[in-house]
């Protein structure tokens, strides 16, 4: 493998010459590029990009940023273990979780359970299902998204789980048509950065772990293992998982961004990805893990494999993973065989000096140290064993070790959270369209309820790709929950409707309604409104083939709207979708609802009828046609080499609305859009410097969890007011963009998101907010120095509230 060769690495001794752990592959040769074995020394440029560096060796924990009393705790209980405990302490086992940790009794260590999933438990019996994270994104409300991480925990620890398994910052949403969006948070890294702090920090108060994936450059579900030959072992590839080939830059300032956020806002663990990152497989990329992960932002967790994802057993420990999952399974084509990389195969490595006593305590003393943290040593609630049944990772027949269970089964960890998930439901809907005051309604008479996802689901509480007929509040895979209850729109519209003595019919057959005349339909005149209910459907390990609505949904509504001429459409969906309607003049109003978990009826109610203003605002774009997106996930390749699945990610910066902006497309609906039924206005930008002799490099600390501390520091402040010009009171989401000076290297996108607030306003009341810029905020990844560097000239900030709804600017030299 072709590698470059960092100074200050090498220096530092964690640089090493390339070496048979870092199973990374020959670069496919891209068009243009041209590899060389060693660049000059003090760079690391990855550009062109398709190859990592070795780094080695892994570092060592230090417990930095307040974890030091728990990892003096990590350290004697490692010190007690025998080497066969060791080695399975880092091993998962088949058992009642998703993942877990054997107990080892004489230490009255009771085990690890760790559990999807980042909306609810997903192997849970009367528990709740939360609003999906593209849902808490689109809220742009930081004390929604803790709220919401904190209650998702609370249900967790009363089930007895130790490390949730989210949340998600890969996929960022690099792709409209990636399968997994739904359960991130936003195409564009400084919200998703901001949406991964609130949420770690709120899972954590709990007490439960966070574990932050997929990393990195996880950005599509196709190809996302390798394809393994039937008729040999699980070891044999007939063709590797796709590379997600990356510039050095690109990496920084896009996808390992809100990874930063979850090593400074103190996660437990992160698990690595399926795919490989520039020819080597995510969890034994040294690069990414030693260097990126370990020492360059000093995450003192655990790195964890995704289900599957450990490909190697020396390889992958020397690169930095610390456990294996499920770890006593190993994935083989669509199976799950017995055996692993690690367990007995680490123990062994450990006694021939293949692999290092200290490194294996290292990554005990990682898995350890956020246990103690979170005082899970004390008093903790056992696993609930109605889970084990419900394990379709594991299911009790394959499990190897006598599991016991103590304490209430099948327990009620809901509480009052149906409330909150209300509210979070009204709150993350984006009201995209409304015209001649179509909503909120006054009281109609006569209503209408149309589309097959308005109604109670027909087929069971487990959410499905093929069902036809329910209303879609959660997507599919290991994010999915089961439902205890769930509020549809047609009940909660008709109960809702009775308080005004209103007539409601409705029509739930999408082929009906495109094969059928309307009026031949409903009963009596022309209703009052027309409710449209559509979905589209996402899932885990397939990427989406179209970005229109499901089941003919466009043609509903052009059904529908074609004899209403007060229609309005609702969607349920993973988020990103083209809607050829939305232009229809008897389309007078349409609302986002993503996917708002188990009140999802009763939320779009209290927005319907004006109970909740809308505030919600995109976190992506929505465009007029499938073609104006770029990065298309890799489908096929043209080649059967066993490591030809290479996605090269030659939009670079331009992910999101930043590919909109770069090349001037004019979007449907922009990144940050959403309206209320009150209006604002902002003015008043002015700012000031928060830091004195600011230097464009930041000044040499100690590597603290996050990185460099002074890259989290404030260096310029920026203030605006913002007015309720309507009479209405309501939400304002007032965003910040910068652009940065024509210094900064070519690429560079012409606006980045870089401050938000969400601000209650009465009815003609202003506000002050002000936007605190951190010197990452103001600098881009500088691949020579390899470091952020703040660029020389002036900086544009702007400030309205979307990406293209600018009501004021201000222009501004830093250094």
């Amino acid at each position: 493998m072709m590698r470059t060769v960092a100074n200050a690495l090498v220096a530092s001794g964690l640089l090493l010459a390339p070496a048979a752990a870092d199973s990374c592959q020959t670069p496919i040769n891209h068009p243009g590029t041209a590899f060389s074995n060693v660049q000059p020394l003090n760079t690391t440029i990855l550009d062109p990009y398709g190859h990592s560096p070795a780094v080695y060796p892994s570092p060592n924990t230090t417990g930095i940023g307040g974890w030091e009393e728990a990892m003096a705790k990590a350290k004697a209980f490692t010190a007690q273990l025998t080497l066969e405990e060791k080695a399975w302490m880092v091993t998962g086992q088949p058992g009642p979780c998703v993942g877990n940790v054997l107990p080892i009794p004489r230490l009255n260590f009771s085990g690890l359970c760790l559990q999807n999933g980042p909306q609810g438990i997903e192997e849970g019996t009367y528990s709740s299902v939360f609003v999906s994270g593209v849902s808490a994104a689109a809220s742009w409300d930081r004390k929604l998204i803790y709220d919401r991480a904190y209650a998702i925990a609370e249900e967790h620890k009363a089930k007895g789980t130790h490390v949730i398994l989210g949340p998600v910052a890969g996929p960022l949403g690099r792709s409209a048509y990636n399968g997994r969006s739904w359960e991130g948070f936003a195409a564009d890294p400084y919200l998703t950065g901001v949406c991964m702090e609130e949420t770690i920090i709120g899972f954590q108060d709990a007490g439960v772990q966070a574990n932050a994936k997929h990393f990195i450059g996880n950005e599509q579900e196709t190809q996302r293992n390798p394809t393994f030959d039937p008729n040999a072992n699980a070891t044999t590839y007939i063709q590797d998982s796709v590379s997600s080939n990356i510039d050095d830059r690109t990496v920084h300032e896009i996808y390992m961004w809100p990874f930063a956020n979850a090593v400074r806002s103190g996660a437990a663990s992160f698990m690595c990805s399926y795919n490989r990152l520039n020819g080597s497989h995510s969890c034994q990329n040294s690069w990414a893990l030693n260097h990126l992960l370990k020492t360059e932002l000093g995450f003192q967790g655990y790195v964890m494999s995704d289900w599957g994802a450990t490909h190697s057993g020396v390889a992958s420990i020397e690169s930095g993973m610390d456990m294996t999952m499920p770890g006593g399974f190993t994935l083989y084509g669509e199976m799950w065989t017995e055996g692993s990389y690690f367990g007995k195969n680490l123990t062994a490595a450990v006694e021939n000096g293949t692999v290092d006593m200290s490194r294996l305590d290292d990554m005990v003393i990682r898995t350890m140290t956020p246990y103690y943290l979170l005082g899970q040593d004390q008093d903790y609630p056992s696993v609930d064993s109605s889970v084990g049944p419900l394990n379709v990772d594991s299911p009790p027949d394959t499990w190897l070790y006598d599991w016991t269970f103590t304490g209430t089964s099948n327990r009620d960890v809901r509480g009052n959270h149906s409330v909150l998930i209300r509210q979070h439901g009204a709150e993350s809907t984006v009201l995209l369209k409304n015209e001649n005051g179509a909503l909120p309604l006054n009281a109609p008479k006569s209503i209408a309820v149309f589309g097959n996802d308005a109604g109670p689901i027909t087929q069971g509480a487990y959410n499905n790709v093929n069902y036809e007929y329910g209303v879609l509040p959660n997507a599919g895979g290991s994010g999915t929950c089961r439902f205890s209850s769930l509020s549809n729109p047609l009940d909660a519209i008709t109960r809702r409707a009775e308080q005004d003595g209103a007539l409601v019919q409705s029509w739930l057959n999408n082929t009906l309604l495109t094969t059928t005349a309307l009026p031949d339909l409903w009963i009596g005149q022309l209703p009052d409104v027309c409710l449209v209910f559509l979905k589209s459907w996402a899932e885990e390990n397939k990427d989406r083939d179209s970005l229109d609505l499901d089941w003919n949904g466009s043609a509903v509504v052009e059904a529908v709207a074609t004899y209403c001429n007060n229609t309005v459409v609702v969607t349920h969906s993973n988020g990103i979708n083209v809607l050829p309607f939305a232009d229809h003049p008897n389309v007078t109003a349409i609302l986002a609802a993503h996917y708002p978990g188990e009140q999802a009826g009763n939320a779009i109610v209290d927005l319907l009828y004006g109970k909740v203003n809308p505030s919600a605002k995109l976190p992506y774009v929505m465009a007029y046609n499938e073609s104006d997106y770029n990065a298309p996930v890799t489908t096929a390749v043209q080649t059967n080499g066993t490591y030809d699945w290479q996605s090269w990610f030659d939009e670079r910066l331009e992910v999101g609305y930043r590919h909109f902006d770069a090349n001037d497309i004019t979007p449907r609906y922009e990144f940050g859009f959403g309206l209320s039924y009150t209006t604002f206005s902002l003015s008043g930008l002015s700012g000031n410097s928060s830091a004195s002799n600011l230097t464009a490099l930041p000044p040499a600390r100690d590597t603290m969890p996050g990185g460099n501390p002074a890259l989290w520091e404030t260096v310029y402040t920026i203030k605006a007011d913002v007015t309720n010009t309507g009479g209405v009171a309501g939400y304002a989401v007032p965003q910040l963009y910068a652009g940065f000076p024509d210094s900064t290297p070519e690429g560079t996108p012409p606006s980045q998101l870089r401050g938000f607030d969400k601000i209650w306003l009465e009815a003609g009341e202003t506000k002050t907010v002000t936007f605190d810029l951190m010197r990452r905020d103001v600098s881009y990844w500088d691949i020579v120095a390899q470091d952020w560097r703040i660029p020389s000239g002036a900086f544009t900030f702007n400030a309205g509230f979307s990406s293209r709804d600018f009501w004021a600017n201000s222009t501004v030299v830093l250094l």
